[in-house]
């Protein structure tokens, strides 16, 4: 049950954060950039993907936005699991692909995104 509460936690935490991810997670898609946005959430610092939040008073985490190619490219995904993550990968239109590194370990969390309020 503290591994439920810890990420529960998690995802609290990264509330106020939801709406700016999902619009980075929407420049990477339109850019071509990639089709896989990944946010890295960790407590430390860490050499991947570009800084978006640092990690101070207002947040325990940083925030930084990279890609499926990148976690391949550094051999975080290895590329015969590539096909298999896509697979698993959710519609970066409606969730959010976290990489969060915690004291729980690393792990990929698919977090929905903020309700749209029809514009």
């Amino acid at each position: 049950m503290e591994a439920e509460n810890k990420l529960q936690q998690i995802k609290t935490d990264l509330q106020p954060y939801i709406k700016m991810m999902g619009s980075l997670a929407d420049q990477v898609l339109v850019q071509d950039v990639s089709n896989y946005p990944i946010f890295v959430i960790h407590p430390d610092t860490i050499e991947l993907g570009l800084p978006v939040v640092e990690k101070g008073p207002n947040s325990p985490w940083a925030i930084h936005v990279s890609t499926l190619e990148e976690f391949s490219a550094k051999q975080l995904i290895q590329e015969e699991k590539v096909a298999e993550f896509r697979k698993v990968y959710k519609d970066p239109e409606h969730h959010l692909c976290l990489f969060v590194l915690s004291d729980l370990g690393a792990q990929f969390i698919f977090l929905p995104r903020a309700e749209q309020a029809p514009s």
